[in-house]
């Protein structure tokens, strides 16, 4: 717990804090009227997009860009809100479809490499574990198998965060766009922004939650020292 402790709190907070600030600020309309999906296809429109798709999905924060079929989903919330929250969260999405538009490197590497995250920590705990009952760093073949495990748990820590600089600069495009669009107040883009920051820290939390896991492995399969 001493490892992983603080990610799993840091976790807890993150999550709390982007459910109760859109909560909030999902309550607080915006002068425009335009719903998330209005802001979107017009921001779209403002960078000269075309070709890319607004559509509603169910659930709750379930919205995101897939540059596969260069679709921007927006849940019922957003699509159809008209709120601050659903104003940021809208144009938020939207700057990942300006990145991938404009080949931002983060957001390519990002996409080439979830295959290899997904296929590394679906496996990983299995050959982690095989690796303590094999002695760890303490036997040359447990050796082999501990980087092997190590190595295979580090694509999931580097796609976590290899995700801050895109999730970050998504949010720096969404309220630079929805700021020189007017397409809210000052005071309506300080709420946005609320939103926006609070689920930025969700991706923090699960950095830092990989980066902890990934070195109480490592201590646990003695890379730091002779395993007790």
């Amino acid at each position: 717990m001493l490892f992983i402790g603080p990610g799993i709190l840091l976790g807890l907070w993150a999550s709390f804090k982007v459910k109760s600030t859109f909560a909030k600020y999902s309550q607080l309309g915006t002068q425009s009227g335009y719903t998330g999906a209005d802001v979107a296809r017009r921001i779209l429109e403002d960078n000269n997009i075309h070709g890319v798709s607004v559509e509603p999905v169910a659930g709750s924060m379930t919205d995101h860009y897939d540059p596969r079929s260069k679709t921007l989903r927006l849940s019922d919330a957003v699509y159809g809100g008209s709120s601050m929250a659903a104003l940021g969260v809208a144009a938020h999405e939207v700057g990942h479809a300006l990145q991938h538009a404009t080949s931002y490197a983060p957001l390519a590497f990002r996409s080439a490499w979830v295959p290899v995250a997904s296929t590394g920590n679906g496996i990983s705990i299995f050959v982690l574990i095989a690796a303590l009952f094999m002695g760890g760093m303490a036997t040359a073949f447990g050796s082999v198998v501990a980087i092997l495990g190590l190595g295979l748990f580090a694509t999931a820590t580097v796609f976590t965060l290899i995700t801050l600089p895109v999730e970050f600069d998504a949010s720096k495009r969404a309220l630079a766009c929805l700021k020189s669009g007017g397409y809210v107040t000052a005071e309506e883009l300080k709420g946005a922004r609320k939103v926006l920051d609070a689920a930025a820290m969700t991706y923090v939390a699960a950095f830092v939650t990989s980066l902890l896991t990934l070195l109480y492995w490592a201590h646990a399969l003695g890379l730091f020292g002779r395993r007790r």
